[in-house]
């Protein structure tokens, strides 16, 4: 697709592929030495990591500050494990948190898409993250818990201070880390209250929810803790919402980037599948993920000691020409699609298939209620701090009805 004239000035959002491929041109493993990290920034390599969970650890507790309230959310947040823990966790969860589970949330999904777009149906301008990317997987989480929808408000708060990245500095240290976890600490400390406090109702109470089916799920005689099960709703937050937010938002304004994508999707529907899999290679929400070095290791032709941290760049891996075909085109029909966004091996994201369902039913639906979406003006728009999130905050939209 050909990019289009921006109707502003360049943003943060569209610097980001540059800035990704820029960084590849240092070679596939070299150390960042004002942040005392290795980054790796090529596909093998970070396949490679992301694959030997052996020798590069998921778990950063000792490198990494540390905060007593956010340690609570550590217990079940399985992300941060190595096997066997991980395996044990993972598979608990996976008991509840079935793919029929994800398929079953169809109807819903697009019955609350047609609700939040119903409420913005007499406004030819209306903010996409508020009216939509916002709400929409907030409510689809809340529900799946079993939290009643007067509360649902309480979800949407949290994730706002926890993913906001207003404290963070565009390349943060250790200093700046530990300040953003002393000033979360107060909404972690009330998140984790209102959780567990929901968890032993359902213990009191069993519904058909997922909380009910997290307490009753069962390995060789095991079941999950209710602490375990705070820190999985704490990933679910994560997984199940914020990248949601991101990937839709991230789409629209991709779209509107690139002259004839829209058109072409609208021509050929049956395309956005593949669309959306280019969104997510083209920008990844969390194009980060960090690994410990648990032994001595040869990475790329450097020495890296134990206990180092590794930084895997899946930005720039999804840019890398050894592995995709023309990787600095934005294209629609890319098939296969191997991006790493969704992470690699043990760790692949857990709420990817969620993710993609509340994208491909809401962009959908996008398509057949509006003849047209576009961005009026990108100075209007306004973006996370990449530290914490690649997705826009505000993203004014002006729609033309059929």
């Amino acid at each position: 697709m050909t990019s289009k004239q921006l109707k502003g000035p360049v943003v943060l959002l569209e610097d980001m592929p540059d800035r990704w491929q820029r960084l590849r041109q240092a070679g596939p493993v070299r150390y960042e030495e004002s942040q005392g990290v290795w980054q790796v920034l090529d596909y093998a390599n970070v396949a490679a990591v992301l694959a030997d969970p052996a020798t590069y650890s998921s778990d950063l507790s000792s490198l990494a500050p540390t905060q007593e309230d956010f340690e609570t959310f550590r217990q079940g947040n399985f992300v941060g494990m190595d096997p066997p823990e991980h395996r044990r966790l993972r598979a608990l969860v996976s008991q509840a948190f079935t793919p029929r589970v994800v398929q079953g949330l169809a109807p819903r999904i697009e019955a609350l898409c047609a609700q939040l777009l119903d409420a913005v149906a007499d406004r030819d301008r209306f903010d996409l993250v508020d009216a939509l990317a916002y709400p929409l997987p907030i409510i689809v989480i809340a529900e799946l818990l079993g939290v009643p929808p007067e509360e649902h408000r309480l979800f949407q708060e949290w994730a706002s201070v926890l993913f906001g990245g207003d404290l963070l500095g565009e390349s943060p240290d250790m200093a700046d880390l530990e300040r953003a976890l002393e000033a979360i600490a107060p909404t972690i400390r009330e998140m984790n209250g209102y959780v567990l406090g929901h968890i032993r109702n359902r213990r009191a109470h069993p519904g058909d929810d997922l909380t009910s089916q997290l307490i009753a799920a069962e390995v060789d005689g095991v079941r999950l803790e209710d602490q375990q099960i705070v820190g999985f709703v704490a990933l679910l937050l994560v997984a199940g919402h914020v990248t949601t937010t991101a990937l839709l938002g991230n789409a629209v304004v991709t779209f509107d980037r690139y002259s004839g994508t829209d058109a072409a999707l609208r021509a050929d529907p049956d395309r956005l599948p593949l669309a959306i899999e280019e969104v997510l290679r083209w920008l990844p929400p969390f194009p980060e993920l960090g690994r410990r070095v648990t032994r001595p290791v040869v990475l790329g032709g450097h020495e890296l000691p134990a206990d180092t941290l590794v930084m895997v760049h899946l930005g720039a891996a999804n840019r890398d020409p050894a592995r995709f075909e023309a990787p600095e085109v934005f294209d629609v029909t890319r098939h296969p699609n191997p991006h790493l966004t969704f992470g690699h091996g043990i760790h692949f994201c857990f709420g990817a298939p969620l993710a993609r369902l509340e994208a491909r039913i809401a962009l959908r639906m996008l398509q057949e209620r509006f003849r047209s979406v576009a961005v009026p003006s990108y100075e209007d728009v306004t973006y996370q701090n990449p530290a914490a999130i690649v997705a826009v905050r505000q993203l004014p939209v002006e729609v033309v009805r059929p």
